[in-house]
């Protein structure tokens, strides 16, 4: 059977899970995982990626990783090789520690950049690990707290979706849910920026109010699941009643 093509993402950026082969752990000790974390950092000088989160657990990696001049491929390729030397080296072992084929999906938007990055740094929390996700030391979250802009982690992005530092720690604590999401996304967009969003999602928003009651309804519950913005600025930008857009 022929291998499915990889999704590819528009934006560049990419959700991946590295896994031990046959659920092996892939990190033995600390060193080991400073290992894996010094591999990220070379590889991403030759790649030229942008890290924006990881979390390392005992046998699998989350990555939250945008493209540079190669693809995401040869990326990852490029770090899980340099990994699986050194640990083979280290262990005296030979063969294969990751699956053959690592896990990606496309980030498409902001909302669900968002999504994956909570997802990543409470990822200890639902494997049982710690109870707090600044108190596990193997995730990018120690580099958003620390306000750091010089390690292997871009913390730009994904602190720039808030007000303050106060707003991003309630959000990545918070339960991943989609009432969450909107509570950022009503931060996120002026006016402007909505109805170029929503021209992403239906060419001509003008129209959208020459619609059938049915089609009408549909393009704009689309609307408001993927911005999350409120009813309010949507029928403002909209030019359709606020009464119709909340009973949708």
């Amino acid at each position: 059977m022929a291998r499915q093509c990889r999704e590819k993402s528009s934006t560049g950026i990419y959700h991946v899970m590295l896994r031990g082969i046959d659920k092996r752990e892939i990190f033995l000790d600390d060193q080991d995982r400073e290992t894996f974390l010094s591999y990220l950092s070379s590889a991403k000088e030759k790649s030229d990626y942008t890290i924006y989160g990881y979390c390392l657990m005992d046998n699998h990696v989350h990555l939250l990783i945008e493209e540079g001049h190669e693809n995401i491929g040869e990326s990852i390729k490029r770090i899980a090789v340099g990994y699986v030397q050194s640990h083979n080296l280290k262990y005296s072992r030979t063969g294969h520690l990751f699956q053959n084929r690592f896990k990606s999906e496309a980030v498409e938007d902001d909302s669900y950049f968002l999504t994956v990055l909570r997802y990543i740094h409470q990822n200890p929390i639902k494997a049982g690990l710690t109870k707090d996700i600044a108190h596990y030391k193997w995730s990018s979250f120690i580099y958003y707290i620390k306000d750091d802009h010089q390690g292997i982690v871009s913390v730009e992005r994904g602190k720039g979706f808030f007000e303050n530092i106060k707003d991003f720690l309630q959000f990545m604590n918070m339960p991943g849910n989609e009432q969450c999401l909107e509570y950022v996304i009503k931060q996120r967009y002026s006016d402007e920026k909505l109805h170029n969003r929503i021209i992403g999602i239906f060419d001509n928003p003008a129209a959208i109010v020459k619609l059938s009651k049915e089609e009408r309804d549909n393009v704009i519950k689309e609307i408001k699941t993927i911005t999350g913005v409120s009813n309010r600025q949507l029928s403002r930008v909209l030019g359709i009643g606020r009464g119709i857009i909340e009973r949708i």
